[in-house]
């Protein structure tokens, strides 16, 4: 004898909550969600965390901890303190960091997706990573040992020599130049060479992101292969190479272990950059565990409010402008 089983007829919501999890793309959407949700809160967090404990530094200090002044101070034994010298040294070496390596990421970053033969692409593509992936630290080891002595201090001894005493500029490379090579332009020196892979990386995939339609238009209108770089590709693919140069900025205005260990670590109120200085990630790494009072703790901690504020703010434009050339290429193809 046939049994029948009856079932319960289910709800409306129980249907549709059933047929959502067997499909599987419903929970992983949430998923996703959640975990975007998460990321905004950690970064949310930590930049509450920073307000709360410098609030007694703000209130002490106001915005002359920021601004420039002609006699700027970091006396700890006497609480008092004023950020502007170790602003100067982040801004002064990662934008001369920038300056160089912007036209050397561009060309490894053009050479490696338009000119470069196949069997060599991809082992340059390795090489590019591993450079991106040594630690901080051993970069720090190898520029003190190595790179200070033999590069940094002649070069500084030859802008010195050159530029030193001309006017308008002079102040910007006087003198003495530190026997050991350690100062502001060893930073940036440094940074220069760990921020490479990053713009290289990211120009690389933006040019590779531009549709062959327009280097095949170019060509067929009678451009050489460089015209077809320069006055095509480049300026199709600027905003997002723009945001692979400002994500460059982010990683070095962050730099720490290795900017400490070849800038010298001096709070003198120099200018120049052959001289020793400080980063606003070198002074916090040097002087936070050791900090004597409070309000010395509070300082530092408002200096990485200052530094976690332009790193965000570079961050996040850099990535929308990359975005804009992810999202523009695909309409375009569409056309």
């Amino acid at each position: 004898m046939t049994k029948y089983i009856q079932t319960l007829p289910e709800t409306h919501w129980l249907t549709r909550l059933r047929r959502s999890i067997s499909h599987g793309d419903i929970p992983w959407q949430w998923i996703i969600v959640i975990a975007s949700i998460l990321v905004m809160g950690i970064i949310l967090a930590i930049g509450a965390m920073l307000w709360r404990e410098s609030a007694d530094a703000r209130t002490t200090f106001g915005f002359g901890f920021l601004t420039p002044t002609t006699d700027p101070s970091w006396d700890p034994v006497n609480d008092n303190f004023q950020a502007w010298p170790f602003i100067y040294g982040t801004l002064l070496t990662s934008f001369s960091a920038m300056l160089i390596a912007l036209p050397i990421s561009i060309g490894i970053a053009i050479f490696m997706a338009e000119l470069c033969p196949e069997w060599l692409r991809l082992p340059l593509n390795w090489l590019v990573e591993l450079l991106a992936a040594i630690p901080s630290v051993v970069y720090g080891l190898w520029g003190i040992f190595v790179f200070l002595p033999t590069v940094v201090a002649p070069v500084a001894e030859g802008l010195f020599n050159a530029l030193g005493i001309v006017p308008g500029i002079g102040s910007l490379f006087a003198g003495p130049v530190p026997v050991s090579g350690a100062s502001r332009l060893g930073a940036a020196f440094i940074l220069t060479i760990m921020i490479i892979p990053t713009i290289t990386a990211v120009t690389r995939d933006v040019l590779l992101a531009i549709p062959s339609h327009q280097r095949e238009a170019a060509l067929a209108l009678g451009s050489t292969q460089w015209e077809t770089i320069w006055q095509v590709l480049l300026p199709y693919g600027l905003s997002g190479i723009l945001g692979a140069v400002i994500l460059g900025l982010g990683r070095a205005l962050g730099e720490t272990m290795a900017v400490t260990m070849v800038i010298g670590n001096s709070i003198e109120g120099s200018a120049s950059l052959l001289r020793p200085g400080y980063t606003m990630a070198s002074i916090i790494a040097n002087e936070f565990a050791e900090a004597v009072t409070k309000l010395h703790s509070q300082a530092l901690i408002e200096i990485g409010l200052v530094l976690f504020f332009m790193t965000l703010i570079l961050n996040t434009i850099a990535r929308f402008l990359v975005w804009s050339v992810a999202r523009r290429t695909p309409q375009e193809a569409r056309a």
